[in-house]
């Protein structure tokens, strides 16, 4: 456990630095600009290139010695932050607060695949977490890594706008480049034991996609549950695209900052129950379980036009996420041979990902043309505007109601399929194979 602390406490703050670095180029780039549009299209780049690299970024990890991997992972974003610095120094400032600038999107661009480089250490970590740790206690082990992806967003959410405030973007990019190059010192001081875990096969010579699809299928149920993991991404979409503007339209912008910082404590918290609980003997049951309240408190948290409401709703929603997180990468971590693990991580990661930008480009015209002028000035309300109130707020509200009742109606059907009865009962027979 000493060495499994070891690379958590590494990746910490790889994960903290990559995210710091993400956050402050968005908040400087509108604050340079002042243009909506620069920053929602980062944010689509963004989320459309994690999920298109899954695939190669897993074949690394399995290619590879995990330390190897790991140590790739913040070589490559090293070498690019290095080039983001070198840009945005000889670079005149007023260049940058032109929207349209190509060497504005240069830096841009180059930020954003020096953090998403980032991912090939995400993977790795979650193949570690097989051969470091025994079966019983990988739950446990993955509540773990749930908690060091919660502490590391929080830390960075606040800390990323507090450095382009009162430091600026040269020094937000020389800390990145510090920290960076400590965890590379660090990481090489830490002995990673990888014996028994197959490297260098001929298979792991190239992405393979079809052997990574080959090997899912193997295993009866295990692609329906990577679906009804990207159709939950697909309906929470919703919120991650919507939530800002329901927000503000109850507490003001600083409020509203206030409040997220002190909700994404519930990332730490629920990775936290996850590290000292575990999932039961029957995880999957748990990551349904945890979907089925999530989408119930979707459904209620803005019922009413009430802060409070909601920010209770919140907390209990982002709790429960390191708990589905970490029911999936157990099950993965059982089902699925170590030489595959990192494709099928990988895999997941691009699969589940992409319905997040769909939404984010989808749901702007649903709200703006239907659940808006419905509560507004249409049926809705005289159908139920006079307890469930008007306007554009309550618009934005009814489309939240509506996708956490679709949500809890797919889950339990779900629960009901024989794709959720078979891969159970497979989780349930297939013995360990991984030695530590």
């Amino acid at each position: 456990m000493k060495t499994f602390y070891g690379i958590l406490a590494n990746s910490l703050v790889a994960f903290l630095t990559n995210n710091f670095i993400w956050f402050a180029v968005t908040f400087w780039v509108y604050l340079e600009t002042k243009s909506i549009v620069a920053t929602s299209v980062m944010a689509g780049v963004y989320t459309g290139t994690v999920a298109l690299s899954g695939f190669f970024l897993g074949s690394l990890v399995d290619r590879y010695k995990k330390k190897s991997a790991m140590m790739l992972s913040s070589v490559c974003s090293l070498i690019l932050y290095v080039i983001s610095f070198t840009i945005y120094s000889f670079t005149p400032e007023s260049t940058f607060k032109d929207a349209s600038s190509p060497v504005l999107w240069t830096f841009i661009v180059l930020s954003l695949i020096g953090a998403i480089f980032g991912n090939i250490r995400s993977i790795a970590l979650s193949t570690i977490v097989t051969f470091l740790i025994p079966e019983d206690e990988r739950d446990k082990a993955n509540g773990m890594v749930g908690t060091t992806n919660g502490v590391s967003f929080l830390i960075s959410s606040i800390f990323s706008g507090l450095a382009i405030g009162f430091l600026g973007m040269f020094w937000t990019l020389i800390a990145a480049l510090v920290l960076t190059m400590l965890v590379l010192v660090h990481l090489w001081t830490i002995d990673i034991p990888e014996k028994g875990v197959v490297h260098g096969e001929e298979h792991t010579k190239r992405i393979d996609i079809k052997g990574t699809i080959r090997a899912i299928q193997e295993m009866p149920g295990l692609f329906a549950l990577i679906f009804f993991n990207t159709f939950n991404n697909f309906l929470g979409g919703v919120f991650m695209s919507l939530m800002d503007a329901y927000g503000l339209s109850l507490v003001s912008v600083q409020v509203w900052g206030i409040l997220w910082g002190v909700l994404s404590v519930g990332f730490i918290i629920g990775g936290l129950i996850v590290s000292k609980k575990g999932l039961g003997k029957q995880p999957l049951r748990t990551l349904f379980l945890s979907n089925i309240a999530m989408w119930i408190i979707c459904v209620f948290f803005t019922m009413q036009a009430s802060i409070g409401l909601l920010a209770v709703g919140m907390f209990i929603y982002l709790c429960l996420i390191p708990v589905v997180e970490a029911a999936e990468q157990t099950i993965l971590q059982k089902l699925i041979p170590p030489e595959r693990q990192g494709r099928v991580f990988g895999f997941a990661q691009s699969i589940e990902q992409a319905a997040s930008p769909l939404t984010a480009f989808m749901i702007g015209p649903i709200a703006q043309y239907l659940f808006i002028p419905f509560m507004t000035t249409g049926a809705g309300v005289a159908l139920i505007g006079d307890w469930f109130g008007t306007g554009k707020d309550r618009g934005l509200a009814l489309l939240f109601t509506v996708t956490g009742l679709i949500g809890l109606v797919v889950t339990l059907i779900a629960m009901k399929s024989t794709a959720y009865r078979t891969l159970s009962e497979n989780y349930q027979k297939v013995p360990e194979t991984v030695e530590g």
